[in-house]
């Protein structure tokens, strides 16, 4: 039998409460291998140094009323970083995860790491000053970023289509600890994305997900009875080089033939409906010059029912879940999570893949995955960044 002064059990004991959110003795009882006395101590302890409280009384089956305890959201206070190439975003959380602040930056090609960092160190200090806090009360910031990373040693290695130079091989957590005083951890935003939407959809007990962003290029992650699954290289960007046409076009002549990025991806669909133009397809666009007809102007051309937009993302949407639907035949999720600007532009994205995903998964509808926008969509990348930090804190 464990006792209560064992630190992992502590430890284990109070990301249960704080993943339930509200909890009893009796629950905690249920699930770890404690006396009654140990556990009454152990809760005890816990409240005497803040890091739980008090939060009401449970119902009763005609005893007493059972205490029941929430984790102390203003006990320590968590940053929570998504660099991307489009926007960074930076969150001030408590420990119940609410947003206390945020700002965002557009990724220019003024935006270059040092830039960044300096910016984010800079809002940092001003969200501390606004609410009181000082640098001690911070546990660090987790950081979500494109990969490919080396997520143990905090470096962002070399991704693509930044629109800033320099933004290769950068340690990032050494520039941020530098500047902020605090610690750093990094880990891919898909990663992070599905931290936080598994958190948000905690009370649907979810074991096995998927999180699939559809943007710039194809970012994924997965998860297996609750944990990441992680392979022996960062792999967040793998998905776009799944060959879903043999001897198809390349992204920018990269990567693999009939690749999925060379049909779904922002800079895909550019360069089809660019293409179209130049071979005189009429459009709300033809009046533009087709290299200067970008993602902006496809969204705003969408929601007028342009019919070759209309038609082009159609087109990304079946392709999108032609590559669901691989994904979803090799890991059989429970959940999948769909994001990113190319899913948000219009609800057809999202309906099309789903739609063929659903056709194409192995024995559907008997097996038949929930899938959904998330709960947090935009801020899933910030929150689970801040969430992975909380998630190892060493509470004693």
């Amino acid at each position: 039998m464990l006792t209560h002064s064992n630190p992992l059990i502590k430890k284990q004991i109070y990301d249960r409460i704080s993943f339930l959110g509200t909890v009893s003795k009796a629950d905690l009882m249920s699930e770890f291998p404690l006396t009654s006395s140990s556990m009454t101590r152990l809760l005890e302890e816990m409240t005497s140094r803040g890091l739980i409280v008090i939060s009401g009384l449970g119902s009763s089956t005609g005893g007493r009323k059972p205490i029941l305890f929430q984790t102390n959201p203003k006990h320590r206070f968590v940053f929570g970083l998504e660099i991307s190439r489009i926007y960074s975003v930076l969150g001030l959380y408590d420990l119940h995860l609410n947003p206390l602040s945020q700002a965002r930056w557009k990724m220019d090609d003024r935006m270059t790491p040092d830039v960044l960092a300096d910016s984010v160190a800079n809002t940092a200090k001003a969200f501390l000053t606004e609410h009181g806090i000082t640098s001690a009360d911070i546990l660090g910031i987790g950081i979500g970023a494109v990969g490919p990373l080396d997520h143990r040693n905090g470096i962002i290695l070399e991704p693509e289509w930044f629109p800033a130079p320099s933004w290769r091989h950068v340690p990032i957590c050494t520039m941020l600890e530098e500047r902020l005083g605090i610690p750093a951890m990094l880990d891919n935003g898909a990663n992070t994305a599905l931290i936080g939407e598994h958190w948000a959809l905690r009370s649907e007990t979810i074991r096995h997900a998927l999180y699939v962003h559809a943007g710039v290029n194809i970012r994924s992650a997965a998860m297996s009875e609750g944990r990441i699954l992680r392979g022996a290289a960062d792999t967040e960007g793998a998905i776009g080089q799944m060959i879903i046409q043999m001897d198809g076009p390349k992204l920018r002549n990269k990567g693999n033939s009939g690749a999925l990025e060379a049909f779904v991806s922002v800079p895909a669909l550019e360069e089809r409906v660019r293409a179209e133009l130049i071979a005189g397809r009429i459009s709300v666009l033809s009046g533009e010059a087709p290299d200067r007809v970008n993602f902006a102007a496809l969204v705003d051309a969408l929601s007028q029912n342009d019919s070759l937009v209309m038609e082009q993302f159609t087109k990304t949407a079946v392709c999108l879940g032609t590559g669901l639907a691989n994904l979803i035949n090799a890991l059989h999720p429970e959940y999948v999570v769909l994001g990113g600007p190319l899913v948000s532009a219009h609800p057809l994205v999202f309906d099309i893949a789903v739609e063929v995903a659903k056709k194409n998964a192995y024995h559907y509808p008997e097996y038949n995955p929930l899938f959904t926008q998330g709960q947090l969509t935009d801020t899933a990348v910030a929150t689970g960044a801040a969430l992975m930090v909380l998630q190892h804190w060493p509470i004693d």
